[in-house]
C-alpha cells in the first residue's frame, strides 16, 4: 500500500518533471522496464511500449537529445515546440505508469503533464543559475543534468515497478 501511494506521489510526478528536464529519456527507461517484463500492460492500450523496437526507437531518440542538448543552436526547453513536447511525453509517462498501476489515467497524465512543465522551468532556471552566477561551464552542467535524469528515471520506475 505504501509503495502504490509513494508510485502516484511521488514516482509519476518525478517522471514527468524528468521530461521537464529531457523529453526522451524518461519514456526510453519506461520502455525498457516495460520490455523485461516489470511493468503490468500487456493487455491495455500501453501494450506497444513493451516492444522492443519500442525500446530502442526511444533509446536512440533519447542519446540525440543528450548530444543535441549541448549544441548552441538548440533552443531553451522553455520554448514554445519544446515545452509542448515535454508536457505531450510527461502526461504520456504519467499515463502509462497510471496503467501499470491500474489507476486512472487522466490522473496520471495529469501529474506528467503539469510536472513536465514544472521540471522544464525550474531545470531551465536552475541551469542559468549555476551557469551564470557560479560560472561553472554548461557542459558541465548539462551532463550532471543527464545523469541526474537518467538515474532518477530508473529509481522513479523502480517504485513504480515495485
Amino acid at each position: 500500500m505504501a509503495l502504490a501511494v509513494m508510485a502516484w506521489v511521488v514516482a509519476i510526478p518525478l517522471l514527468g518533471g524528468l521530461t521537464g528536464l529531457r523529453t526522451m529519456t524518461p519514456m526510453a527507461v519506461l520502455c525498457w522496464f516495460s520490455y523485461e517484463g516489470e511493468m503490468e500492460i500487456h493487455r491495455s492500450w500501453a501494450f506497444w511500449t513493451a516492444k522492443l523496437a519500442t525500446a530502442i526507437v526511444f533509446t536512440v531518440l533519447a542519446a540525440g537529445e543528450l548530444i543535441g542538448d549541448k549544441l548552441p543552436q538548440t533552443p531553451n526547453r522553455t520554448s514554445p515546440f519544446p515545452l509542448i513536447a515535454r508536457t505531450c511525453f510527461g502526461g504520456l509517462v504519467g499515463a502509462i505508469a497510471a496503467t501499470s498501476l491500474h489507476g486512472a489515467v487522466i490522473e496520471g497524465i495529469l501529474l506528467g503533464s503539469i510536472s513536465a512543465i514544472a521540471g522544464a522551468f525550474c531545470g531551465f532556471h536552475l541551469r542559468q543559475y549555476l551557469v551564470q552566477s557560479r560560472a561553472l561551464p554548461d557542459f558541465a552542467v548539462a551532463v550532471w543534468e543527464d545523469i541526474l535524469t537518467i538515474g532518477l528515471s530508473i529509481l522513479a520506475m523502480g517504485i513504480v515497478t515495485a
